[in-house]
C-alpha cells in the first residue's frame, strides 16, 4: 500500500516552500560566510519561534449563504496576511500577524467575484485581491484601514484554468489565478509557452503580473507582461471592464491600460488573452567580462540600440557577479542570450559579442542549448536568479538587512543617477548600519535607457530593523526622483512606493486616478491605500 503524499507547504513567513528554509546549522554556516565576505561582524542565526501563531479572532462573521466560499480559519487567514517584502519578512519572523484579514474568500467564477464585491460594499469591508502573495511593496497588506469594519482577502486560487487556445493567432485565454508553473504546464501540453518568467515565477499569478505590470524573462523587446497581454477582463463593483481582442487598436484611449498596473485598487482581474509562442528551438548563450562596470554599460547601450533584441542581456557589476557565483575576478559580467522558434539567431549573437569586444569585453564561446547544455555563467545566473528570494529570507534570519530596489532611466542620465544612488545609499548604510554594500545589475535594456536593479546589505539591529530599512529606502527613493528616474520599473507601487509615485507624476494624474477609482469603486472598498490615498470614511 502506498503511503499518502504530504502536500508541500509554503513557509509561514519566509519566501517559498517550507522545506527549503535552512536548518539552524546551515544558517550558522551562512552567517559566518556572509560575515567574512561582507566584512560585517556579529551575524548569527536569530532565534525563531517554531510555533504556529494565530491571528486575533475575526471581527466579521459571514452570513450562512453569501454565494461564495469564505473562511475565517486562522491558518488560512495567517497565510494571507501580507506579501514578502523586507518588512513582511521581519514581521513574520517575529510572529506578528496583526495584519491578517478577517476573512478569506475563494470565488470560482466572475459572478462569485461580483458577489464578494457587493457583499463587502454592503458590509463596509475592505477587499484585498490576492494572487500568489509575492508582493514586495505592500500591495497585498491586509491590515484593516481606518473606517472599515474589517478586511476580506479575495483569493483567485480557484480560478486557474485554460479557457481557450487559438494556435492560429497564437493567443491563449487563461484565468487570472494561474501561477507561473500552471501557465507553462497548461500551454506546454499544446507545445506552446508564454515565456514570462519573473523572479517570483514559482508562486506569482497571471492576474498578479497584469495588476503589477511585472517584468519577465525577455531583457529586451517583450520586457513586461504588458507586451504579452492582448485583452483582459476586470470585475469592478460597477460591472465588468474588458477590451477588444485585436492585434492593434487605434480607437481612443485603450481600456487595457486601466487594467495593467491597477494593483487591485480598481477591480479584480479575472482572465486575459495573452500572446503565446511555440517553445524555442534555438537557444544561444554567452558571456562577456569587462574590466569596469562602465565599459559594460557602454556595451549594453550599443547592443540595445543595434536592433538585435537579445532575450537575455543582464549586466552584473563585480559584487553582483560574486554574490551570484557567476564570476569572482572582480570584473563586470554581461550575460547574453538569443532564442528563436523559427531560425538560428547566431548572427545576432555574433554581432552582440562584436560590440562587447569593442568596449573591452572578453567574450566566452557561444553555447547552444538544443541539448540543454549552456554557458556556465548563464547557468549559474539562472539558478541564482530564482533562488535569490530564498537567500534573502535566510539572510534576514541571521541578522542581515538586505533588500532591493529597481528603476529605469535614459542613458544620458544613468551615470549621474548611478553615482548618486551609490553615494546616497552607502551614506545611509554607514549611518544606520555602520556600513554595508550596494551592488547593481541591469535587468532589462531599452534603446533609450537601462533598468538598473540595486541590492543593499547591512547589519540589522534587532528591534530596529524597520526604522533602518525605512531610512535606506528613503535615501534610495529620493535619489531616483532627483534624476527623473521612475520609482519602480517592475516591482509595482503598492503602499511602499505610493508617496513617491504621487511625486513622480503631476498632481492632475493623481486627481484623474482618484476620479477613475470613484467611477469603478464608488464605495472605496478595493485595496484602499494603493495607487491613491485611502478614502476617508466614517466608523
Amino acid at each position: 500500500m502506498l503511503a499518502a503524499m504530504t502536500p508541500r507547504e509554503r513557509h509561514p513567513w519566509s519566501w517559498g516552500w517550507a522545506d527549503r528554509f535552512p536548518s539552524d546549522e546551515a544558517r550558522a554556516t551562512l552567517a559566518d560566510t556572509v560575515s567574512a565576505f561582507l566584512g560585517i561582524p556579529g551575524l548569527a542565526p536569530l532565534p525563531l519561534d517554531t510555533g504556529s501563531p494565530s491571528p486575533a479572532p475575526s471581527r466579521v462573521t459571514p452570513a450562512a449563504d453569501v454565494g461564495f466560499e469564505v473562511t475565517d480559519d486562522p491558518g488560512v487567514r495567517a497565510s494571507h496576511a501580507r506579501g514578502r517584502s523586507y518588512p513582511d519578512l521581519v514581521l513574520g519572523m517575529r510572529g506578528d500577524l496583526s495584519g491578517a484579514p478577517d476573512l478569506v474568500a475563494f470565488p470560482r467564477t466572475e459572478d462569485e467575484v461580483s458577489a464578494v464585491l457587493r457583499w463587502c460594499a454592503a458590509q463596509n469591508l475592505a477587499v484585498i485581491p490576492f494572487g500568489g502573495g509575492t508582493s514586495v511593496v505592500g500591495g497585498v497588506d491586509a491590515r484593516c484601514p481606518d473606517g472599515y469594519r474589517g478586511t476580506v482577502t479575495l483569493s483567485l486560487a480557484r480560478m486557474d484554468a485554460l479557457l481557450a487556445l487559438d494556435t492560429v493567432s497564437r493567443q491563449a485565454r487563461l484565468q487570472a489565478g494561474c501561477t507561473g508553473p500552471r501557465v507553462e504546464a497548461l500551454l506546454g501540453a499544446h507545445g506552446m509557452t508564454l515565456r514570462h518568467f519573473p523572479q517570483s515565477f514559482e508562486f506569482s499569478t497571471l492576474g498578479g503580473w497584469i495588476a503589477t505590470r511585472a517584468g519577465g524573462h525577455f531583457a529586451t523587446l517583450y520586457t513586461h507582461i504588458d507586451d504579452l497581454v492582448c485583452a483582459a477582463r476586470m470585475v469592478t463593483p460597477e460591472g465588468v471592464l474588458e477590451n477588444l481582442r485585436t492585434p492593434g487598436n487605434g480607437a481612443g484611449p485603450a481600456p487595457e491600460r486601466l487594467l495593467l498596473g491597477s494593483e487591485g485598487a480598481l477591480g479584480v482581474i479575472t482572465e486575459a488573452w495573452v500572446r503565446v509562442r511555440p517553445k524555442p528551438r534555438w537557444r544561444l548563450s554567452a558571456s562577456a567580462l569587462f574590466p569596469t562596470f562602465e565599459q559594460g554599460v557602454g556595451a549594453c547601450r550599443q547592443v540595445a540600440q543595434a536592433g538585435l533584441y537579445p532575450s537575455n542581456a543582464r549586466l552584473l557589476d563585480a559584487t553582483e557577479a560574486l554574490l551570484h557565483q557567476v564570476d569572482g575576478s572582480g570584473r563586470a559580467v554581461l550575460l547574453l542570450g538569443f532564442e528563436s522558434e523559427d531560425h538560428d539567431p547566431s548572427a545576432g549573437m555574433a554581432r552582440a559579442l562584436e560590440l562587447c569586444r569593442a568596449h573591452g569585453g572578453e567574450c566566452s564561446a557561444v553555447k547552444r542549448r538544443e541539448d540543454d547544455a549552456s554557458d556556465a555563467s548563464s547557468g549559474r545566473w539562472r539558478e541564482a536568479f530564482l533562488d535569490a528570494p530564498y537567500l534573502q529570507s535566510a539572510l534576514v534570519s541571521v541578522g542581515l538587512l538586505v533588500d532591493t530596489f529597481e528603476t529605469c532611466v535614459t542613458w544620458d542620465r544613468f551615470e549621474a543617477l548611478h553615482r548618486d544612488v551609490e553615494g546616497s545609499v552607502n551614506d545611509a548604510l554607514a549611518t544606520v548600519c555602520g556600513g554595508g554594500r550596494v551592488s547593481c545589475r541591469f535587468t532589462h535594456l531599452y534603446p533609450d535607457g537601462p533598468a538598473p536593479y540595486y541590492t543593499f546589505l547591512g547589519r540589522a539591529r534587532p528591534g530596529d530593523e524597520l526604522a533602518q530599512w525605512e531610512a535606506l529606502k528613503r535615501a534610495a527613493s529620493e535619489a531616483l526622483l532627483r534624476h527623473g528616474a521612475t520609482i519602480t520599473h517592475h516591482h509595482a507601487v503598492g503602499r511602499t512606493h505610493r508617496p513617491y509615485f504621487a511625486r513622480q507624476h503631476p498632481p492632475l494624474w493623481t486627481t484623474t486616478l482618484e476620479a477613475v477609482k470613484r467611477a469603478l469603486d464608488p464605495s472605496g472598498v478595493l485595496n484602499p491605500g494603493v495607487l491613491v490615498p485611502a478614502p476617508r470614511r466614517g466608523a
